[in-house]
């Protein structure tokens, strides 16, 4: 069949084009997108990727269509969450609880799906999703291990964002962390992964959650989510954690800006105290580029955690549906962190809304 989507050809901005969807061929499953959140991690497609033509998006929530042959966990009719992640159940990560870390990730870069198989083609030419996903396509096909039922009732809206941002940044700081009840925290970068973070961190009883972002209108913003002190840089951060912590400094700091730098994260460490965990959730824009130099025997001597932080540590099929049972009992703020909505043919301009930092999160908006 026919659908459109939002491909980059190579580094640059989005083009939005006619493509041609591959039938869901077995343990696939095609999804008609309703909703789609703009991660700054597509936004990394932009300057990189392992492999173009890609099709963006892969945070989404949509309906199932149909379904190939073998499929059993979903069926057409069935509102899906996607996951970036996809999780077989059977390698040894998922079998000790670590589906995050499932050996089928191995190709969510270039969106070859599990098998073999390119869901697109683009002018003759195979191409996949990002992250398995190509969320920003109105009908995509996934992997049966990349889609997560949920509850027909929750808005597909809102239920689009427990596929990335809402579960990385609460799961920062529940799973990884992890944060406990009196903890001093800061959050370095507060966008669309790091709201997530200042929510995660209130949630489970820290005392004091200082939010760091250089944009005003996010660090106000992560006050209404559960931050106790907004500051615009580290080196506030720094000395404001020391205060409260009244000499030791954070316990946990989350490191989750849109792009991170060893400047980021050297002042990220400034703010941690002595066996304190820093989170590392943020990414840098080229995959292997240094941006790690700490100063190893202060945290030898004091016993500090560099943690890193895929998805939060969470289970997408354990977590998704939690996350959601708690916005619906009011303790998980969801509906507020989508700022605007923007149709597929607006998806550069969403960016840009991100990169000039007016908005939390964007979503496109496939259909009413």
């Amino acid at each position: 069949m026919k659908t459109r989507g939002a491909v980059l050809r190579g580094p640059g901005d989005w083009e939005v084009v006619d493509l041609d969807l591959q039938e869901p061929g077995p343990g696939q499953v095609q999804v008609a997108m309703a909703y789609a959140g703009l991660c700054h991690s597509d936004e990394h497609l932009r300057f990189a990727s392992q492999r173009y033509p890609i099709v963006g998006g892969h945070e989404g929530a949509g309906v199932v269509e149909a379904v190939g042959a073998g499929v059993t966990t979903v069926k057409p009719g069935d509102h899906v969450v996607t996951s970036f992640l996809p999780a077989c159940g059977h390698c040894r990560w998922c079998a000790s609880g670590r589906s995050n870390l499932c050996d089928l990730g191995a190709t969510i870069g270039t969106g070859q799906l599990p098998g073999g198989d390119w869901p697109f083609r683009l002018d003759g030419e195979e191409l996949g999703g990002f992250c398995m996903v190509g969320a920003f396509a109105e009908h995509s096909v996934l992997s049966e291990f990349s889609c997560v039922k949920i509850e027909d009732h929750y808005p597909l809206d809102v239920a689009a964002l427990l596929a990335c941002s809402v579960p990385t940044g609460w799961g920062s700081a529940v799973n990884a962390g992890p944060v406990r009840p009196g903890d001093v925290v800061v959050v370095v970068g507060t966008g669309g992964v790091g709201c997530n973070a200042v929510q995660g961190a209130a949630s489970v009883g820290a005392q004091h959650v200082i939010a760091v972002d250089p944009v005003a209108f996010r660090r106000e913003f992560a006050q209404t989510l559960g931050a106790t002190h907004a500051v615009a840089s580290t080196q506030e951060a720094a000395g404001l954690a020391k205060q409260l912590s009244r000499g030791t400094g954070a316990d946990v700091v989350i490191v989750t800006s849109g792009v991170t730098s060893t400047d980021i994260i050297g002042g990220a460490y400034s703010c941690l105290g002595k066996g304190g965990s820093m989170v590392l959730t943020g990414l840098a824009d080229e995959m292997m580029e240094m941006t790690l130099a700490l100063p190893a025997n202060i945290t030898t001597l004091y016993e500090q955690k560099i943690q890193g932080a895929l998805y939060g540590m969470c289970n997408a099929y354990r977590d998704i549906p939690r996350l959601l049972r708690l916005y619906e009992e009011g303790k998980l703020k969801l509906e507020e962190l989508i700022t605007k909505r923007y149709s597929l043919d607006e998806v550069n301009q969403g960016y840009q809304d991100q990169r000039d930092g007016t908005i939390i999160r964007g979503v496109l908006q496939h259909r009413s």
